[in-house]
C-alpha cells in the first residue's frame, strides 16, 4: 500500500470513528471507555488494514520505516485518541519497535505479536523517584538480584505511563555497578499479573489522554527467569538508545497532528469571527500569529524527517533526534497557545479543542528528556565536535 492512500485512509478512519468521541469526552480517555473503548477501535483499525502500521510484517503490521510513518501518525494525531486507536500510541509504539530489534523468537511470540494485535498494553519501567533514574538513566536504583534460574528484582518506579491494565512490563533494573555508572542496567520482561508487582496510584497529571495514566510502581521479590532477559545482561543502557531516538520522533509526529489541529480550528473560527469591521483572520495580528504557526509547523516536520532519515539508514541519530525532539516540543506549544489566543474566550474552553490540545501538548516538553538536558547534550556534543576539529 502506498504511503499516500495510508495517509488518506488514515484521515478518514480518524473523522469517521475517533474525532467526535474525543471532543465530547474533552481528551479524557478513561473518561471515554479507557481499555474498552481502545479494544473496540483496534479491531475497527485491524480490520480496515490501519492497526500497528510501523510493527513487522511478520507480526501483522506493514513494517512502515521512519520516514514513511511520519505523515500517517501525523494524521493519527490529529485526534488526541487516534494513536490509541490505530495502536501507535506511547508506550506501546516505542516498545514494539524495541521488541522487535532485541526480543528473542520466544519472546517476540510471548510479548511482540499478542502487543501488535492489541490483545494486551505494555508499559516501560524507567523511571524512578528521586534520587533514581529519570532525566539521567545512569541514576538507576531499581535492583536485580542474580537467584536460581532467574533474577529477583526490588526497586520502585513512577511516571510509568499506561501501567494500569497493562499485560506486561519491559522493566529497566540495575545488575551491576552502582547508581551513577554509565552501565550495569538490563531490561526484564514481565507479565503484569506476576507476584511481586504492585502498582501504587495513579499521579495525577495535566494531560489525560493515555490509557492507564502514569502510575507509581513497586517491584518486591519480583522473579524473572533467564528466557525473559531482553536482551544481554548489563546492556540495557545501550538497548534503549534503540528505544528510545525512535520513539522520540514519533511523539513529534503524532504532536504534530494535534498542533495542526488546534492552527487549523483557530483558522476557521478567525475567518468567521469578525471584529472592527472585517474578518478577524483578516487583521495584521492575527495574520501573524497564523503565519508563525505555519513556520513552526514546516520547521518541526523538515527537522524531523531529516532525523528519521539518519535513523532509517542505520544511525544512532543522537544529535538530530534531539534538536528535532527539542524544537519540536516548544514550537507545538507555540502553534496550540497562538490557536488559543486567535480563538479567545472560546479557545480556553470546551466548545473548541484548542484547549485540551494545549493542556496535553505542555508535557511534552518534559516527557522522553526535559528540554534543557537535550540543550545540554546538543552543547556537549557541539564543543567535543569543534575543539576535536581544531585539534
Amino acid at each position: 500500500m502506498r504511503v499516500a492512500e495510508l495517509v488518506a485512509r488514515t484521515r478518514e478512519f480518524i473523522r469517521a470513528e475517533v474525532l467526535d468521541i474525543d471532543d465530547r469526552y474533552d481528551g479524557d480517555i478513561e473518561a471515554a471507555g479507557g481499555d474498552e473503548l481502545r479494544v473496540r477501535w483496534q479491531t475497527l483499525a485491524a480490520k480496515a488494514g490501519l492497526l500497528a502500521v510501523h510493527a513487522p510484517v511478520d507480526c501483522g503490521g506493514l513494517g512502515l520505516g521512519m520516514v514513511d510513518r511520519a505523515a500517517v501518525f501525523e494524521e493519527a494525531g490529529y485526534s488526541l485518541f487516534g494513536p490509541v486507536a490505530l495502536n501507535v500510541a506511547a508506550p506501546d509504539e516505542g516498545n514494539i519497535h524495541l521488541l522487535d530489534h532485541v526480543a528473542t523468537e520466544a519472546q517476540r511470540d510471548r510479548y511482540l505479536r499478542p502487543l501488535v494485535a492489541g490483545e494486551w498494553r505494555s508499559a516501560f519501567a524507567m523511571t524512578e523517584p528521586a534520587p533514581g533514574a529519570g532525566s539521567d538513566p545512569a541514576a538507576l536504583t531499581t535492583a536485580a538480584r542474580r537467584v536460581d534460574g532467574g533474577w529477583q528484582i526490588n526497586g520502585r518506579k513512577h511516571f510509568i505511563t499506561g501501567a494500569d491494565g497493562a499485560g506486561f512490563f519491559i522493566i529497566m533494573a540495575r545488575t551491576s555497578g552502582e547508581p551513577g555508572d554509565a552501565g550495569g542496567a538490563t531490561m526484564f520482561l514481565a507479565p503484569a499479573d506476576r507476584q511481586g508487582i504492585d502498582v501504587v496510584r495513579h499521579i495525577g497529571t495535566m494531560d489525560r489522554s493515555m490509557v492507564g495514566g502514569h502510575c507509581e510502581l513497586v517491584f518486591t521479590d519480583l522473579f524473572v527467569p533467564d528466557e525473559d532477559v531482553l536482551g544481554e545482561v548489563d546492556q540495557g543502557f545501550r538497548y534503549a538508545q534503540v528505544r528510545l531516538g525512535p520513539a522520540r520522533m514519533t511523539h513529534v509526529m503524532r504532536w504534530t497532528g494535534a498542533a495542526r489541529r488546534a492552527h487549523e480550528v483557530a483558522i476557521v473560527h478567525a475567518s468567521e469571527r469578525r471584529a472592527f469591521g472585517s474578518p478577524l483572520a483578516d487583521l495584521g495580528m492575527a495574520r501573524q500569529l497564523i503565519a508563525d504557526n505555519e513556520i513552526d509547523l514546516a520547521a518541526t516536520r523538515a527537522l524531523l524527517l531529516r532525523a528519521c532519515e539518519e535513523l532509517d539508514a542505520g544511525h544512532r541519530a543522537s544529535k538530530a533526534t534531539s534538536i528535532a525532539k527539542t524544537f519540536a516540543a516548544e514550537a507545538l506549544n507555540r502553534v496550540a497557545d497562538r490557536a488559543v489566543q486567535l480563538c479567545g474566550g472560546l479557545g480556553v474552553s470546551a466548545d473548541l479543542p484548542v484547549a485540551k490540545i494545549a493542556r496535553e501538548l505542555r508535557p511534552f516538553r518534559i516527557y522522553d528528556g526535559p528540554s534543557e538536558v537535550h540543550r545540554w547534550s546538543i552543547a556537549r556534543r557541539a564543543v567535543a565536535e569543534v575543539t576535536k576539529a581544531a585539534r
